[in-house]
């Protein structure tokens, strides 16, 4: 029986504590590393490749599905919460197993020979769809998670300017600086408000507060001019869909 390697996340260290003491019990497995927040737990599967996360789900900043939406590795996720109403949103993302707490050795147990079934077998959805089903549910975020480099970051809406589609990829604009996201325009545009932000073209979503002025610049297409300048296109459908939202006197 090869080793399983286990990475802990959970921001209370008597969870921790607990869970690491179940582990020692368990034959044929390693903890690799216990991280008390979800930044610490990214970090901990780049580096560390570990077989299994045992991921909370409720963690300051970082929630355990902001994690798996920056998790870019392949990994088998066991969630341990107190919370039973994120079940169904835990196996959406392909999740193990869903144990609640006070976690019960011989649950856990159950929940690590899943986790040795799961070892080699592909994911049965590409990995930017789960990543999707990760992400806030529809017109609910606040924030945006964003990785430049090994770095994390929680962005403000109130930050973006405009998210532009590019390649397999969006590129989040906010002032000088320019921040790849591994996610669809499509998926980012259910998770905002569409109030704010308005998908002006087919390769723009924009923040409407950032709005300056609409130039016509052929019979049926503009551009939206930015508080700083900088212009992107505004389709017809988009300037309808930006009209229902700023009214009809631009």
């Amino acid at each position: 029986m090869s080793t399983l390697r286990v990475a802990i996340v959970d921001d209370e260290a008597p969870a921790r504590a607990l869970l690491r003491e179940y582990l020692a019990a368990e034959d044929g497995v390693e903890v690799v590393a216990e991280c008390a927040n979800g930044f610490e737990a990214v970090r901990a599967v780049e580096e560390l490749h570990p077989d299994v996360l045992l991921l909370d789900v409720q963690m300051p900043r970082l929630s355990g599905f902001d994690v798996l939406e920056l998790v870019e590795r392949d990994v088998a996720v066991v969630f341990v919460t107190a919370y039973d109403a994120y079940a169904v949103r835990a196996f959406e993302v392909q999740a193990v197993d869903y144990l609640l707490k006070p976690v019960a050795p011989e649950r856990l147990g159950q929940a690590l020979a899943r986790a040795r079934q799961r070892l080699g077998r592909p994911r049965q959805v590409a990995s930017a769809a789960l990543q999707a089903a990760a992400a806030p549910q529809a017109g609910t975020a606040t924030r945006l998670i964003v990785r430049e480099g090994g770095r994390v970051e929680i962005l403000p809406l109130e930050a973006v300017d405009v998210i532009e589609s590019q390649d397999d990829c969006v590129v989040v604009r906010s002032g000088a600086r320019r921040i790849r996201k591994t996610s669809t325009l499509n998926d980012l545009a259910a998770q905002l408000d569409p109030a704010r932000f308005v998908r002006v073209h087919r390769c723009f979503l924009l923040n409407v507060a950032r709005l300056s002025r609409l130039e016509l610049y052929a019979r049926d297409s503009r551009l939206a001019v930015l508080a700083d300048g900088s212009k992107i296109p505004v389709s017809r459908t988009g300037y309808a869909r930006l009209r229902a939202v700023i009214g009809s006197d631009w």
